[in-house]
């Protein structure tokens, strides 16, 4: 039994990977497979965001060069992004486990709305043209990239789609805020990742499959993905979110 819940483990994290490279939204796929796996949700989180951290790296890494020619908007936005993760890690550290079950189910929905709404955050995207620099939109992004960072370090599914329609406010175009985009998410990943290891509340075993599947999933099953078109993918994934939100609100229910 146990090496039945280890495949599916390593599966839904492979597939969240392979999601993430296409549509967005593949932790939406690994939280749920990491609580099945028999996590409780506030470690299935913690250990979600490390196993999907190397992902995000290797995104950012892909980019580099549009994150060298917009180095100064990424280094401005990471500061806010960084800060925003610890405060979101260290939020859920001390959410007592029946709260948060109460949480989770409401962040699942909105981030399987998201996730629904990428389409059109993706038009207005390519639609806003980039504008001139100003104080006030360098200040907006700022704060709403603080924001960001928070719900990031807390919980993260669907941060990246959140993500690209904020930074809209910078005078760039759309390829330098995917760059940009990937950089921030690896950040906010990253730092949440580590605050979660230095508090214990990483569980090795599952991050050891959950990791190297992730990193599988985002290379080898990104690109078999890329030919499914993304609008399927992200109805598959959609699907699956609002079944396991209101799971997940079942389940928070039911303790009560």
């Amino acid at each position: 039994m146990q090496h039945l819940r280890d495949g599916l483990l390593l599966g839904a994290t492979a597939l969240a990977g392979a999601v993430n490279a296409v549509a967005g939204g593949g932790t939406l796929l690994s939280f749920p497979a990491a609580i099945a796996w028999g996590l409780p949700s506030p470690v299935a989180n913690a250990t979600n965001a490390l196993a999907m951290c190397p992902g995000s790296l290797a995104s950012a890494w892909a980019y580099r060069r549009e994150l060298k020619a917009h180095a100064a908007p990424a280094a401005l936005l990471s500061v806010p992004t960084i800060i925003g993760a610890v405060i979101g890690a260290a939020l859920m550290r001390i959410t007592p486990v029946r709260t948060f079950d109460a949480i989770v189910p409401v962040l699942v929905f909105g981030a399987t709305l998201a996730l629904l709404l990428q389409g059109l955050i993706a038009r207005r995207v390519n639609a806003a043209s980039p504008a001139a620099p100003s104080r006030a939109r360098m200040t907006a992004a700022v704060a709403i990239q603080l924001a960001v960072g928070t719900y990031g370090g807390y919980f993260g599914a669907a941060m990246g789609i959140v993500m690209l329609a904020s930074l809209a406010l910078l005078p760039v175009g759309l390829q330098p805020r995917i760059a940009i985009k990937n950089w921030l998410s690896a950040a906010a990943n990253g730092v949440a990742s580590i605050y979660f290891v230095a508090s214990g509340l990483i569980d090795w075993r599952a991050a050891l499959l959950m990791v190297p599947a992730a990193m599988v999933g985002g290379f080898a099953g990104g690109h078999a993905a890329r030919r499914a078109p993304p609008a399927v993918v992200r109805a598959l994934v959609a699907a699956i979110g609002l079944g396991v939100s209101a799971l997940l609100a079942y389940r928070a229910f039911a303790r009560r």
